[in-house]
């Protein structure tokens, strides 16, 4: 099992010295995935609730500086040649398709074929409110959005119809350096779980209480893959822990975790990221 770092992009992690110094840093330690997560747009006093803390608020305070992550990971992407990057997550159902369609295939050519599309549908409704997308069916939008996300990485002249997106005979370039391009999808609920099974590559499931917890999402997971007839051992599986233990490692490969996220803030000063990165290195990777 891997360590992935999920550090970049938001407070400290949005300095761009930050972000090349822990890219550079976390690349020569041997970590495997820089993650980095979106929020278009953030409120004072969400309606709704945050799904990931046991007090439904996100720990973010609304006035942090929170980078593009395409932007931020193509940033890092520049400085370093190894390491994986990912998205966690990009919300698919607040973007246009042909255009996430694009910035994806740009950032996976410009990385040499590193990056990981981890999206989700989103669970804040301010947001989508402020951007003008409906809340409801976010899903299946989500969904719908993949697929022709996919038609046009494979096709040279693409055509593609549903409910919430229609284009025909167009051609979107650069295609993704990687023939396949991973798509992981983020959330715990069943509801996502079972859209994995369907559709994705792998999971990113975020901030769950223990290896217990991890368990019985994968429980589910693995339902779902039977219902559907998927292959289970097919997919990546990605967690990040609330308290993670190094304890923890050899359980979470058992269950089939391929990676264990740790979630972490950088330091304020550029010249302490050296240390930062090899105490957590010292202390997870062998």
């Amino acid at each position: 099992m891997e360590i992935g770092l999920h550090a970049l992009g938001i407070g400290p992690g949005a300095d761009p010295e930050i972000i090349a110094a822990t890219a550079r840093h976390a690349e020569r330690r041997g970590f495997a995935t820089l993650w980095s997560g979106e929020h278009v747009v953030m409120v004072d006093q969400p309606t709704s609730r945050y799904p990931y803390t046991s007090d439904g608020r996100i720990a973010v305070p609304a006035d942090a500086d929170w980078l593009d992550p395409m932007a931020c990971l193509a940033f890092a992407a520049a400085h370093t040649s190894t390491i994986r990057l990912a998205t966690g997550i990009v919300l698919l159902p607040e973007h246009n398709p042909l255009i996430m369609a694009k910035q994806v295939a740009s950032l996976d050519r410009l990385s040499h074929g590193r990056f990981t599309f981890g999206m989700g549908i989103g669970w804040a409704r301010d947001e989508f409110d402020a951007l003008g997308i409906p809340f409801e069916r976010r899903g299946e939008r989500a969904a719908a959005y993949v697929e022709a996300m996919r038609s046009v990485w494979g096709s040279e002249l693409a055509t593609y119809e549903s409910e919430f997106v229609a284009f025909r005979d167009v051609r979107v370039n650069p295609k993704p350096t990687q023939s396949a391009l991973p798509v992981v999808l983020g959330g715990n609920s069943d509801r996502a779980l079972a859209r994995i099974a369907a559709w994705a590559d792998g999971w990113y499931g975020f901030n769950l209480d223990d290896v217990e917890a991890v368990a019985d999402r994968v429980a589910v997971l693995r339902s779902h893959c039977d219902e559907k007839g998927r292959a289970f051992a097919g997919l990546s599986l990605a967690v990040a822990l609330r308290a993670p233990s190094v304890a923890d490692r050899s359980d979470l490969a058992d269950l089939g975790v391929t990676e264990l996220v740790l979630v972490e803030s950088p330091p304020d000063a550029v010249a302490d990221v050296p240390r930062w990165i090899e105490e957590l290195g010292d202390r997870w990777i062998p």
